[in-house]
């Protein structure tokens, strides 16, 4: 998507001088207060759709709830409500999107999350959220919360979702050792080194780990997050990393209104 002015480009939807749906400019004003579009025949009412873009505005800039319906003086359920119904679209556009098979060089590597104590950290921790994650080099982010690290578990993810003959880069965890059979695969001993380079590969998973830290550092914003909902959260951060780089808020408008149930 091209750079745009996010503030001018929210104006046009704001001020009802454009479909939110289609983006056409042929509306009428209804006499309860709704917007109707003449192209789509859709219409949303311009009270809660004023609500809900402000909203969506504070959700770009990772505020939380809580936050924003003290700076807006909004009811918290009813923002909670538009919260919650923007991370469950955010998954279904993770998935939509994950029907493209990652290929070519794929980093991959887990994570833990959360607990109330740090405790022990890495692999073995008690009470954190497990994820794991593959990274397509100059490509997408996935990330699926995953029970436990045994072999079936990862290479049955791997299998679903990377394009067999993709060259493979992961750390020596002996639960991908039967990844050879899938492609290409290049491991790091990290008790060494953190990169290694041949002359056609450079064996690393820096980028992963990478994403590791963006998601830490963007969860820390909440303040906690449940277990229950952290599955949620966890995409949020994976569709914003795949969208880096991009204007964020015109992508959440429309993740957040496609399929919307008109009201």
């Amino acid at each position: 998507m091209r750079k745009i002015d996010e503030h001018k480009w929210l104006t046009s939807f704001y001020t009802g001088r454009k479909c939110i749906f289609c983006g056409h400019r042929h509306l009428i004003r209804t006499r309860r207060g709704y917007l109707k579009c003449v192209f789509c025949n859709r219409q949303k009412s311009f009270k809660r759709l004023k609500r809900e873009l402000i909203v969506l505005s504070a959700f770009r800039r990772q505020q939380t709830a809580r936050l924003t319906a003290l700076d807006l003086n909004l009811d918290y359920k009813a923002v909670k409500r538009i919260y919650n119904r923007l991370r469950l679209a955010i998954v279904r556009s993770c998935e939509a999107e994950g029907r493209k098979l990652l290929s070519g060089q794929i980093e991959l590597d887990e994570a833990y999350f959360g607990g109330r104590r740090k405790g022990k950290r890495g692999r073995g921790a008690a009470g954190k959220s497990i994820v794991f994650g593959l990274l397509e080099r100059n490509g997408r982010i996935y990330t699926k919360v995953v029970d436990g690290i045994s072999a079936p578990v990862l290479l049955d993810i791997i299998k679903q979702r990377t394009r067999k003959g993709s060259v493979y880069f992961s750390d020596q965890f002996r639960g991908y050792n039967s990844l050879k059979r899938y492609g290409k695969h290049l491991t790091i001993k990290h008790t060494k080194q953190f990169a290694r380079r041949s002359r056609k590969y450079h064996s690393h998973i820096n980028g992963i780990e990478g994403f590791w830290s963006f998601a830490k550092h963007g969860l820390y914003n909440y303040r906690g997050v449940s277990k229950s909902n952290f599955p949620l959260y966890l995409k949020e951060m994976e569709w914003r990393y795949n969208h880096r780089g991009e204007p964020v808020l015109p992508l959440l408008v429309k993740v957040y209104y496609s399929g919307y149930e008109v009201t």
